[in-house]
Parts: structure tokens; C-alpha cells; sequence
């Protein structure tokens, strides 16, 4: 019996210790902040640049068109071709070309 209490109290601690390191390295792995939800954290993070990069590029598109319907340096064939494009409508003595509605010429 002495024996057997001796073999419980050497164990004991280290048992302890390897079972509370356990725990922190599974929570450090696969915890909320662990590094498998870094990894994750990583690739949502790129996926946000890639959309701001797109956003800018749209909104720079937007930008240079918008430059040139201001009223100090008004582009007319850009104005006429907004004008037509948001009215739906040609001159008489002009020809439409129809074309396919999944494909934009602009």
C-alpha cells in the first residue's frame, strides 16, 4: 500500500502539469485565437485588400468620368454619349446597331 502511495504522489504532480500544458496547447491550436483561426484571419484579411483595390479602381473609374462632366472643362462627346446612354435616344439621322445585353461596349 506504501508503495502505491508513493507511485500516486510521484505521478501526481507531473500528471497535473502535463494535463494544464495540454489544455493551453489545444486552446493555442484551435482556440478562438489559436493559430488555425489565424490562418483564417490571414486569408479574410487578403480577401478585404483585394476588394478595397477593386472599390478604388471603380471609384477612380467613376472619378475620371465625373472630371469630365464638370462645368470648367466639359467634355461634349463624353456629355452627349452620358445623355444618349441615360435617355435611350438617337438623332434622326443617326444609325443604332443593336447588340447583345450581356455584352456592354463601354
Amino acid at each position: 500500500m506504501r508503495f502505491i502511495k508513493r507511485v500516486i504522489n510521484a505521478l501526481a504532480l507531473p500528471v497535473i502539469f502535463l494535463t494544464v500544458s495540454g489544455y493551453f496547447v489545444w486552446h493555442a491550436m484551435h482556440g478562438e485565437r489559436g493559430l488555425i483561426a489565424r490562418e483564417q484571419r490571414i486569408a479574410d484579411i487578403a480577401a478585404a485588400r483585394a476588394e478595397l483595390a477593386r472599390a478604388e479602381a471603380d471609384r477612380d473609374a467613376i472619378e475620371r468620368r465625373v472630371t469630365g462632366l464638370r462645368s470648367d472643362r466639359i467634355d461634349r462627346d463624353q456629355l452627349d454619349e452620358r445623355a444618349r446612354a441615360l435617355l435611350n435616344m438617337a438623332g434622326r439621322d443617326e444609325i443604332v446597331v443593336p447588340y447583345p445585353q450581356d455584352r456592354r461596349l463601354y
